[in-house]
């Protein structure tokens, strides 16, 4: 660690690692809903398991993405930190807030919190990934308007990089495109319409761009590949994920009562979306095969591998495969948009912040790189949770594509629920890779703890 006030990160990243331990426990209860109907209800029925695990996966992957900005943007503008206390007071806001939300999700009845929240003054409630209340959804704002507020001006004060700027482009959008989970229009359409300009553009637009931040910065740390080479690839990256990711939003209006030509542009864009990953996967194989140093964190150097693989795997294979509006007539709304869903969402997003997680941490403690021992059990990690992530969807397709004829094609379709009791097994086999998952899990926070001889960080 070169600069103190990059310590603030540390709670950042602590935090989102126990709340996406609460985001695996929940996905384990619905995934046991989906086959034994009563179980835990009626304490955690399946709609507030679902909300509970959706918004943890939001809520861990921003703790994630802030800590991860407060490593990296000192040591890019090589300066400190603007206001670390501004930093740590934003932490336990943000914590508290995201605890009593959940506390509320689980405890009162969802009418209940909204009436509790004033959400009758400005209704934003009810609605799938923004289910938040009224005061957390501000209260997202206002910690994020903060956020912004301490890097720019770290990053103003100091250096400016390609990474950083592409890293601020990518926060700053994430905040301007949340503001539209405050706009909630009476007409159906609209209110779709306009709630991919969140949900969408997050995940294939300006969450892209933090992703490739932070894997060029992970990549030029333990490769030692020249800056300008590494920066070349990145805004390769960054103009094909504007590029295809803003119009492929189209491929969310197919069937919502948009006008027909979205399906083609929809189809057209979507299509191209794949490129950034495959670029991504392509990058990060390349900085490591001409690297300048063998850098001791090795596990580090996996992690960020992986991430090129499974986001393209999962964000580009798996949502090419259903992406044509000829083929989302059939699929939309099936387990196979949940199978793309788990893949490039882990892919993309959670093995990003579990990369930076993996080479800043030791910097903080004053290391190059865990022991070996510990980076064996978190390689070890790796795999058991990469794994079992790609049964998760190869099952959750199995089942998509067995829904999809049972329930659409066949000459004597079935209903919802009786094509669900056809593909039980697949949800079962989904459950058992659940919790090989979890083991993974729980062997990435285990490792923290294991001593041994370890490289001194310079």
């Amino acid at each position: 660690m070169r600069y103190q006030s990059q310590a603030v990160a540390k709670p950042y990243f602590i935090a989102a690692i126990g709340l996406f331990v609460g985001q695996v426990l929940f996905g384990l209860i619905m995934g046991l809903q989906y086959v034994i109907g009563d179980f835990l209800f009626p304490a955690i029925p399946f709609n507030v398991a679902r909300m509970v695990h959706t918004n943890l996966l939001i809520v861990w992957l921003l703790f994630g993405f802030m800590g991860s900005a407060y490593y990296l943007i000192p040591e890019e503008a090589e300066t400190e930190l603007f206001s670390p206390k501004l930093a740590l007071l934003m932490f336990w806001v943000f914590l508290v807030a995201g605890a009593l939300t959940i506390v509320g999700y689980l405890a009162v009845p969802y009418a209940a919190l909204a009436k509790m929240t004033f959400n009758d003054l400005w209704p934003t409630m009810g609605r799938e990934f923004l289910e938040q209340p009224l005061l957390t959804k501000l209260g997202i704002v206002v910690v994020a308007l903060v956020f912004l507020f301490n890097i720019s001006m770290t990053v103003l004060k100091g250096r400016k990089t390609s990474i950083s700027l592409v890293l601020l482009m990518g926060l700053w959008g994430l905040a301007i495109f949340f503001l539209f989970s405050f706009y909630n229009p009476s007409n159906l359409v609209l209110d779709k319409y306009f709630w991919w300009w969140t949900v969408h553009l997050w995940v294939e637009g300006v969450w892209e761009l933090i992703l490739g931040a932070l894997l060029a910065f992970v990549l030029i740390k333990v490769t030692g590949v020249d800056r300008e080479i590494i920066e070349k690839w990145l805004y390769l990256i960054i103009a094909m994920t504007l590029v295809t990711g803003i119009v492929g939003t189209g491929h969310h209006y197919f069937w919502i009562g948009t006008p027909e030509y979205w399906q083609w542009f929809g189809s057209v864009f979507s299509a191209l979306e794949p490129i950034p990953f495959f670029m991504m996967t392509v990058f990060a194989f390349n900085m490591v095969n001409r690297r300048r140093r063998e850098h001791p964190n090795r596990a580090a150097t996996l992690w960020a591998l992986g991430t090129g693989v499974m986001a393209f795997l999962g964000a580009g294979v798996w949502g090419f495969l259903h992406t044509l509006a000829p083929v989302n007539y059939y699929t939309h709304g099936t387990q196979i948009t949940s199978a793309h869903g788990h893949m490039s969402f882990y892919g993309a997003y959670v093995m990003v912040v579990l990369t930076m997680i993996s080479y800043a941490m030791p910097m903080m403690r004053g290391r190059a790189a865990n022991s070996d021992k510990a980076q064996v059990m978190e390689m070890w990690s790796f795999w058991l949770m990469t794994v079992s992530m790609v049964f998760i969807t190869l099952f959750l397709t199995a089942a998509g594509i067995l829904q999809v004829w049972l329930q659409r094609v066949s000459a004597t379709p079935l209903g919802f629920m009786a094509a669900q009791d056809q593909v039980t097994l697949f949800y079962w086999l989904r459950e058992i890779s659940g919790l090989v998952f979890l083991v993974g899990l729980v062997l990435y926070i285990a490792h923290f703890f294991v001593g041994g001889a370890s490289r001194k960080a310079a």
